[in-house]
């Protein structure tokens, strides 16, 4: 019976990542002479598992580069040998190495072994596996070719070996790699065709193997199955030079015809290092599969029943003859149908729904890393760890968050020698903090460092032509224009930063997940960035507004206020912009008419309404004919259905059938010609013309 192993190739790479994460987490917290075993232990079962896995399954490049790490970590836990600083290091360096191999092989592609191989050089070298000297190394070459032991390995397994997901094949095949291999199997125990079990084992083998190889080597190969087999494994004889030991031919002769085997050769596998046809579909860095608690699928499946039940009652109403009593039930049905699939709703967006843990683990590694590169002592401080927030935002929220931290290691933290000068403590801290605010997640990247340097960013700001020396600006104002393209600081470029590209990605990255951005500063006390986000890209809170005969639909996250303008308030400033002056700001009128192109709107501002929205720390008005009512909207993708429409963010159907775009705030500001804070010559120059007379 052949097995198609591919099925489960996705299965196999998804909890060789999660190992990885495991080992990566707990090195970190590793100290040279004060480490835990259990900790070791752990690293070394997470090793352990991605070495048979990958073994099982082909993978034999990882399965070889895990083998040599493996011996170290085995060494360190039984206590023969002491753990220091470059073993941590060697070994975070493989968990990266691995991680690499493993993403190429679940891309399909061949690995590149070249770090592997270095890395291998260096473990090899830790554990004496290679000579100091070159007459060492040519010594034990000479002694590997000529010395050679032949071992005798009965193996009876289990009747329910098959059950634990084990297959003989590749444990013969395995073999097989070690040396020469002899093969016989026995079936005495196979019973007639009437009672047997096609999911149980009845065979048993005994291999003679001529090596080179530890007998090591020949017990892990079935560590995986020692508890579900019958294994014996003696030494036979050797070959010395070219003197050959027949053990093992004396045995099979004798052996062979009282057992009526039929003796089957297993040729090694010429290349070892060419891995096994991946069939996973995934080739990018974004998971396909979740796991979800069991807790979560047990309320789906209790809130299905719910709407199975009120199904079966509006269907019994619909067989009834139409009363008045009738009515009044249906009513009731279709008011129990809502709220069934409201909850429906929002406990299958819960599945999607995961800890924001799952992007603060990265950190850890990324903050050691770069502090040691900077020479600076660096705390890192997470809180907020079980927020959740959706799969598909949390995966695209790295790459920005990660830039965040980075630029607060690198620009924000001062170095030691600085930190003691200025009285604070020689270790600086970062702190990521989740939490969730109406319905959104916030999240902060807080450094207490030295502070943005607003009389500089304000210096570079005039040299490049992005403000003028009039411009009247405040220090938050100023503290923006680190997010504009090209902006930077550094005085000199680093491959940490000081390139000019970055902040403006942040900010773009972010507003592409229908987020924001913004930072805050005190010199001497530190900076935070705080990133807003929905807590979902699937389903959007709204309002609906109608603009002539068209509806739109407003984020309910962007809406400050509406309001009927007080005409008195409202001055035009250039040829066509109106701005209402409102609590002491400007707010400009966007006439989404215009911008959309709509005949048969109201155009009289006194006779409409203005729903005030913000985006960037920028306050509009969006003009009006009505407002509709608000609800929850499926959000659908134009650029996969039809194309890009600068404004737009998406569509939705509506309950009529009708399909309602969903305005883009931070894009209507764009398409309308305003500047964003930090470079708005037209908005200041508007608010000192206004303010003068």
């Amino acid at each position: 019976m052949s097995i198609d192993l591919s099925q489960f190739f996705e299965v196999f790479f998804e909890e060789s990542f999660e190992g990885l994460d495991a080992m990566e987490a707990e090195l970190l917290n590793l100290v040279p002479g004060e480490e835990d075993l259990e900790t070791i232990n752990t690293i070394f079962r997470a090793a352990h598992s991605i070495k048979g896995g990958s073994g099982t399954f082909g993978f034999s490049a990882v399965a070889d580069f895990t083998h040599v790490l493996e011996t170290l970590l085995d060494q360190i836990r039984e206590g023969s040998r002491d753990l220091t600083a470059e073993h941590v290091n060697l070994l975070l360096k493989s968990v990266d190495c691995l991680r690499a191999l493993l993403r190429t092989l679940q891309a399909e592609q061949q690995p590149d072994l070249t770090e592997a191989d270095e890395l291998r050089i260096k473990f090899e070298e830790i554990l004496g596996m290679r000579a100091a000297s070159k007459e060492t190394e040519q010594a034990q070459e000479a002694v590997s070719e000529s010395s050679f032991n032949t071992y005798q390995i009965d193996f009876k397994p289990h009747h329910h070996l098959f059950k634990t997901g084990n297959e003989p094949l590749y444990m013969i095949s395995e073999l097989a790699e070690l040396g020469e291999l002899e093969t016989q199997s026995f079936q005495d125990d196979v019973p007639d065709i009437t009672n047997l079990a096609p999911e149980d084992c009845f065979l048993s083998w005994r291999f003679f193997l001529t090596t080179d190889k530890e007998q090591s080597c020949i017990e892990e190969i079935f560590e995986w199955v020692e508890d579900d087999a019958d294994i014996t494994i003696t030494l036979c004889g050797g070959l010395f030079g070219d003197e050959e030991i027949t053990a093992a031919e004396t045995v099979a002769e004798e052996t062979a015809p009282a057992q009526e085997a039929e003796p089957a050769e297993v040729k090694p596998t010429t290349d070892s290092k060419k891995p096994a046809p991946v069939k996973a579909t995934t080739a990018n860095a974004e998971s396909t599969s979740i796991r979800v608690g069991i807790d979560k699928v047990d309320s789906l499946i209790n809130m299905v029943g719910e709407l199975v039940i009120t199904q079966a009652m509006l269907s019994q109403l619909g067989e009834q003859e139409i009363t008045e009593t009738t009515i009044a039930s249906l009513q009731e049905g279709l008011a129990q149908l809502a709220h069934n699939t409201r909850d429906l709703q929002e406990n299958v967006m819960r599945i999607r729904m995961l800890p924001i843990s799952f992007v603060f683990s990265r950190f850890p590694r990324l903050v050691r890393d770069i502090s040691q590169k900077l020479d600076k002592q660096v705390e890192l401080k997470l809180l907020g760890e079980q927020t959740e927030l959706d799969k598909t935002v949390m995966e695209k929220l790295s790459d920005p968050m990660v830039h965040l931290v980075r630029n607060s290691l690198d620009h924000g933290l001062e170095t030691v020698d600085k930190r003691v000068a200025a009285g604070k403590n020689p270790v600086g801290t970062v702190t990521l903090n989740a939490f969730h605010q109406g319905g959104n997640i916030v999240i902060e990247i807080m450094d207490d460092g030295q502070g943005l340097n607003t009389s500089k960013i304000r210096e570079k700001a005039i040299k490049n032509g992005l403000i003028s020396e009039t411009d009247e600006l405040s220090d938050n104002e100023i503290n923006e224009l680190i997010f504009l393209p090209g902006f930077s600081t550094a005085d000199q470029v680093s491959d940490l930063s000081g390139r000019g590209v970055g902040m403006d990605v942040v900010r773009r990255n972010i507003e592409a997940l229908s987020g924001s951005v913004e930072v805050a500063s005190a010199p001497g006390v530190g900076s935070t960035f705080t990133i807003r986000l929905p807590l979902t890209l699937a389903i959007l809170d709204g309002q609906l507004v109608r603009i002539a005969e068209h509806t739109y639909i407003i984020p309910l996250i962007s809406i400050i206020e509406s309001l009927q303008i007080d005409i008195s308030k409202v001055s035009r400033v250039g040829k066509d912009l109106d701005v209402l002056r409102l609590r002491d700001e400007y707010i400009p009128i966007l006439r989404l008419y215009n911008i959309f192109n709509h005949q048969g709107a109201i155009e009289t501002l006194d006779k409409t309404l203005l729903v005030v929205v913000e985006s960037d720390n920028q306050k509009v008005g969006l003009l009006v004919d009505d407002l509709l009512s608000q609800q929850q909207v499926v959000i659908k993708s134009l650029e996969a259905n039809y194309q890009k429409v600068d404004g737009v963010s998406g569509a939705t159907i509506l309950g009529d059938g009708r399909v309602s775009l969903i305005v883009d705030i931070s894009g209507l500001i764009k398409l309308s010609g305003l500047r964003k804070p930090g470079s708005q010559e037209l908005i200041i120059e508007s608010k000192a013309n206004l303010e003068a007379s």
